[in-house]
């Protein structure tokens, strides 16, 4: 599940930091709020994939959110409850969510649901072809095309290459890709990312530019509107 940008909103903080571990160890980048209010700000900044929605929220509840991302989006949504009343799944379903979780319930559960929504979504992941100026990536082929050449990539630099393109324009920090791309439980060196992001730029080769560094943080693939 590299590339996925997942918004998880749930107000009780160990349980929405365990989920974020389980999720960050399938490669998903986890933006989290505690709120209605910060999810709504978060969904307003970024490009979601996902959302897994909790429904019992401060000061604006889970029901409100499904809506909006509903009525702007038709990526998978799944919804939290502490209540296993079918009225709420009914209206949880009528408003456009395609999973319900009854708490407590199993974090591999979630991931797997997570898996399956994406599977059988149109949104999984994003578009089957991205293309920004000349260069092409087709991820059902696994092929990168720059200026009409067919560039050599490994796995990782494959990977790599996705995860920038699936959060370009924001700043992110080195444990942030190693989590993305090389999974949430591997215990490289940071400088892992840097060797890669060198190797990635070399092949890009103009198009390395677009691979920014941010002094003391990380690297932003840079790219105008």
């Amino acid at each position: 599940m590299v590339g996925i940008n997942l918004l998880l909103v749930e107000d009780e903080e160990k349980l929405r930091k365990l989920v974020k571990a389980y999720l960050v160890k399938e490669g998903v980048h986890v933006l989290e709020a505690a709120d209605g209010l910060e999810a709504i700000k978060i969904w307003e900044e970024n490009k979601i994939d996902f959302a897994i929605l909790d429904i019992m929220l401060p000061k604006y509840d889970g029901w409100t959110l499904c809506k909006k991302v509903r009525e702007e989006s038709n990526i998978p949504i799944i919804m939290l409850t502490a209540r296993s009343e079918e009225t709420d799944k009914l209206f949880g379903f009528e408003l456009g969510a395609d999973d319900y979780m009854t708490k407590p319930f199993s974090p591999k559960e979630l991931v797997a649901r997570v898996k399956a929504l994406l599977k059988r979504s149109n949104q999984a992941i994003s578009e089957d072809i991205i293309e920004i100026e000349e260069l092409k990536v087709d991820k059902k082929s696994h092929q990168v095309v720059l200026k009409g050449d067919i560039l050599e990539l490994s796995p990782k630099e494959y990977d790599l290459l996705l995860y920038f393109l699936h959060n370009k324009n924001q700043a992110l920090t080195r444990e942030m890709i190693l989590n993305g791309v090389w999974g949430y439980d591997y215990y490289g060196d940071l400088r892992t990312v840097d060797t890669h992001v060198k190797r990635l730029r070399q092949k890009l080769r103009d198009y390395g530019e677009f691979v920014k560094t941010i002094r003391g943080t990380g690297y932003r693939f840079e790219v105008k509107a």
